[in-house]
């Protein structure tokens, strides 16, 4: 098995162990192994090792490395999306976790018409109110989730956001409680049953587990430093 695997493994170990701990089920919480940046043969060897689920951030590199690899995989879009990417991103990726904006839900909706394809896709809301950050604001999520389950070729799954950049613990909590709570009201305002939150990377995925995660994104602690 290779060292991926390993850490991977490792990651798998912690994440049940503490969800059994709080009363969760761990088969409830999923990895996204992000391999943005990481080669294709270098993803290609978590692949051969057993490691199946991955996320990217942008569709050039995607594009470059996604053909080019055999196996049981799928690969999930958790980059900024621009609605112009929208036909190759379609192509792509089994979820899309990006989507902020009415105009590029169409775009996705559109391209995934054209391809005979439901498009499963994330909202991602803006939770801890960096200026930096993309993602809508919490309080117009109703409104974009609303539309966007009108879409006849988009299934909306639940949410995605990234948590601040801080080790402020408290911080982290606020930032992702608000993200759990931001589904619960799309949920009880539209009488959707979303179950996906989409939070949490290596250095704060327990924290995210501990408010709600069900897929968390793990990049350095599996594939090692960028």
């Amino acid at each position: 098995m290779s060292d991926y695997y390993n850490n991977y493994k490792n990651i798998r170990n912690n994440i049940d162990e503490y969800a059994s701990k709080i009363s969760r089920d761990p088969d409830s919480i999923k990895i996204l192994s992000v391999s943005k940046t990481f080669s294709h043969t270098i993803i290609q060897n978590a692949i051969d090792s057993g490691i199946t689920l991955f996320g990217e951030s942008k569709i050039q590199e995607a594009k470059s490395k996604i053909p080019l690899l055999s196996g049981n995989f799928e690969f999930h879009m958790i980059g900024h999306l621009q609605s112009n990417k929208a036909k190759d991103a379609v192509k792509l990726f089994t979820t899309i976790h990006s989507l902020s904006s009415v105009s590029t839900a169409e775009k996705i909706n559109s391209e995934a018409f054209k391809l005979g394809k439901i498009q499963d896709v994330l909202i991602q809301i803006n939770s801890s109110g960096e200026e930096t950050k993309s993602g809508i604001d919490p309080a117009k999520s109703v409104d974009l989730a609303g539309a966007i389950s009108e879409m006849k070729n988009l299934s909306l799954k639940g949410i995605m956001t990234i948590g601040p950049l801080t080790d402020n613990e408290s911080e982290i909590h606020k930032s992702f409680a608000l993200t759990r709570k931001t589904l619960e009201n799309i949920n009880n305002e539209l009488k959707l049953s979303l179950k996906e939150i989409s939070m949490g990377m290596s250095n704060d995925f327990l924290i995210a587990i501990k408010e709600g995660a069900t897929m968390i994104r793990i990049g350095s602690a599996i594939f090692g430093s960028r």
